[in-house]
């Protein structure tokens, strides 16, 4: 595809060259079938911690049927089309992780309310289901009374999926000009993730081991801290889940743009 249409989420430069359309690896071997139903844990969140103020890791937020719902739904948005792609950024080379958007298309470094960088479809919606997950992770990670809880208002996510030796390197999330915290949900293999500062990408750095079934929420003071990926740990995704080698990451937010 070209550069991108003029469109009310157009934040910054995009690549000429146009992302790469890729397939889902095949549905690995014990992974159930149909659907089931989605849902957090019943019990209120433990172990709940706060590494920094505005940043807070929710250890097994996920139930494991929760988890297989999400995976289960992933293969669906991955289809064409505005299906799954490994984006392109402006440079020219491509990211390692495949991604696919709901709500609103997200290609370095712009939105869109069309898959420009792969083939021009509208995007697919974002789940009432996966908004109310996201409500909820933020009532869990703020409280339910806080002014972020009440305000979240959720129109896009950004399904990334990490295959074995993939990386994410240390950005911002700079396009939103929503200040709204953003939610990550975290299935499959454990990974490093890399908080640095908000005004710089360089060390001391935070590490945070994500797991599968965790919540990681970013905001406040913290909503525009450069963050990354560094390094997935292979083999340590729990069986059964229906994905392939690697990491799902759903990320969920709210960008502030309107049609």
């Amino acid at each position: 595809m070209g550069s991108a249409r003029k469109t009310p989420g157009l934040r910054g430069p995009t690549s000429r060259l146009g992302a790469q359309r890729v397939e889902l690896g095949s549905q690995v071997h014990g992974a159930p079938t149909g659907q089931l139903a989605l849902g957090i844990l019943t019990e209120p969140p433990r172990g709940a911690r706060e590494p920094r103020p505005g940043i807070v890791h929710v250890p097994d937020w996920l139930s494991v049927a929760a988890q297989r719902e999400l995976v289960a739904d992933f293969r669906k948005w991955a289809r064409p089309p505005a299906g799954l792609r490994q984006p392109r950024v402006p440079a020219g080379h491509l990211m390692s992780v495949q991604a696919v958007c709901l709500g609103w298309h997200w290609y370095p470094y712009a939105y869109s309310r069309t898959a420009d960088d792969t083939d021009g479809a509208p995007v697919k919606p974002l789940p009432a289901t996966l908004s109310a997950l996201a409500r909820d992770a933020v009532d869990d990670a703020y409280g339910a009374e806080s002014a972020e809880a009440r305000a979240f208002t959720p129109d896009a996510a950004i399904v990334n999926f990490y295959p074995e030796g993939a990386k994410l390197g240390l950005h911002q999330d700079g396009e939103e000009p929503s200040d709204a915290p953003v939610v990550t949900l975290s299935i499959g293999d454990s990974c490093t993730f890399r908080f640095a500062g908000v005004d710089r990408r360089v060390g001391p750095f935070l590490d945070v081991e994500l797991r599968s079934g965790d919540l990681l929420v970013f905001g406040r003071d913290e909503r525009r801290v450069f963050h990354g990926v560094p390094k997935l740990l292979a083999g340590t995704a729990p069986e059964g889940l229906g994905l392939p080698a690697g990491r799902l990451s759903v990320t969920v937010r709210e960008t502030g743009f309107s049609d």
